[in-house]
């Protein structure tokens, strides 16, 4: 069966083979309660629906409008068949309880490495960040040497401050890599992108075939997994 949990996702989990990131649009405050009651509902009252699926994760957007959905499979072949036999009843049922949920995408990625907690921080992270970092046409074999040098570069003074961990993915399709970052308090991370960004720092938003950032804040609001 399926369980509700508040524990957050582990990110580096070994078996996780495929990881998996949506946005659904909902439009209110409201309606991404609704959303996330409706998801629960919908999953509580199912069996799970495969062992490959490790877990599933829902987070509400601090925008107000959008829900994140994150999905950890040992591979993707176990969510093509999710899809062609699960899928829609869920979001069938979904849509009934919330109409008119636009689902914008889906992005899929390997896990490539992480800033990893201590082993005796046992912070629960208040805030989660998501980071695209888009590359140019071409670029894709930049990636992991561009994440490498980030996580060699030394943070300014109280920069990081309040970071639990970072967790970076590649997506499948070569465009961009993904942070998902664990931060302590929405205040901590204010501080941190408020410290000036030093010249080492410099080097990394510009390295070459970085195209851009785009970062969204997060709420996680809702944890299944196998009973």
């Amino acid at each position: 069966m399926t369980r509700r949990t508040g524990t957050h996702p582990d990110l580096a989990h070994p078996r996780v083979g495929a990881a998996l990131f949506s946005t659904w649009r909902v439009g209110t405050p409201e309606r991404q309660r609704q959303a996330v009651e409706a998801i629960a509902h919908t999953w509580e009252r199912r069996p799970w629906p495969a062992a490959d699926l490790l877990a599933y994760h829902v987070y509400t957007g601090h925008d107000g409008e959008t829900l994140m959905h994150h999905s950890q499979w040992a591979g993707e072949q176990a969510y093509e068949a999710f899809v062609k036999t699960h899928r829609q009843e869920r979001n069938d049922e979904i849509d009934t309880a919330v109409p008119g949920i636009e689902r914008v995408g889906l992005d899929r990625y390997r896990y490539y490495r992480s800033e990893e907690r201590a082993a005796c921080d046992h912070r629960v992270p208040g805030l989660i960040v998501t980071v695209r970092v888009d590359f140019e046409p071409g670029a894709a074999d930049r990636r992991g040497d561009w994440i490498d040098l980030l996580l060699r570069t030394p943070p300014g003074p109280g920069a990081h401050h309040g970071l639990i961990a970072a967790h970076f993915h590649l997506a499948t399709d070569g465009t961009h890599v993904l942070n998902y970052a664990e931060w302590e308090t929405a205040e901590a991370y204010d501080r941190a992108i408020a410290v000036p960004v030093g010249e080492e720092w410099e080097r990394v938003r510009t390295y070459p075939g970085v195209k851009g950032f785009t970062g969204t804040r997060h709420h996680h609001a809702l944890g299944l997994v196998p009973e």
